[in-house]
C-alpha cells in the first residue's frame, strides 16, 4: 500500500535557463514531489516516449510544440504543421528538444506540459 506521506517522484524534462522551466521545478519541490530532472536540448525524449507521453497528455500534438521559440519560427512551421501527419510532427519534435514546450513533468501516468501553477497543484499538489 502506498502512503500518503510518502514523496511522489517525478520526471522533468527542462532547460535550467529557462525562468518557466525553473519557477515550475521549484513549485515542485516546494509540493515535496522528488525531482528527476533532465535537459530537454541536450537529451529529448525519443519518438516512442514523446508518443507516449502526448497520448497520456491527453492534448493535442500542437500544443506541444514551443510555437514561441526561434526553432520554430525559422523552419516556418506554423504554415507546415497542419500538412503533417502526427508521426512527422513526431519526429520533428523528437529531432530538436528547442521545438518541444517545456517544461514536461511525468510520473509515467500523468503528463503536463509547460507550467501553470493552478495546474501543478492540481496534478502534482496531493
Amino acid at each position: 500500500m502506498i502512503s500518503l506521506t510518502s514523496p511522489k517522484e517525478v520526471l522533468i524534462y527542462y532547460y535550467p535557463q529557462c525562468g518557466t522551466c525553473r519557477n515550475a521545478l521549484k513549485s515542485l519541490q516546494q509540493k515535496g514531489v522528488e525531482v528527476e530532472k533532465i535537459h530537454l536540448f541536450e537529451a529529448p525524449p525519443e519518438r516512442e516516449q514523446l508518443k507516449k507521453m502526448i497520448e497520456q497528455s491527453g492534448l493535442d500534438i500542437k500544443k506541444w510544440f514551443n510555437t514561441s521559440g526561434e526553432v520554430y519560427k525559422e523552419q516556418g512551421l506554423k504554415d507546415k504543421l497542419p500538412q503533417m501527419t502526427n508521426e512527422q510532427k513526431i519526429e520533428l519534435l523528437a529531432s530538436n528538444g528547442r521545438l518541444i514546450k517545456r517544461p514536461i513533468v511525468t510520473d509515467g501516468i500523468r503528463v503536463t506540459v509547460g507550467y501553470k501553477e493552478e495546474q501543478y497543484e492540481q496534478e502534482w499538489g496531493h
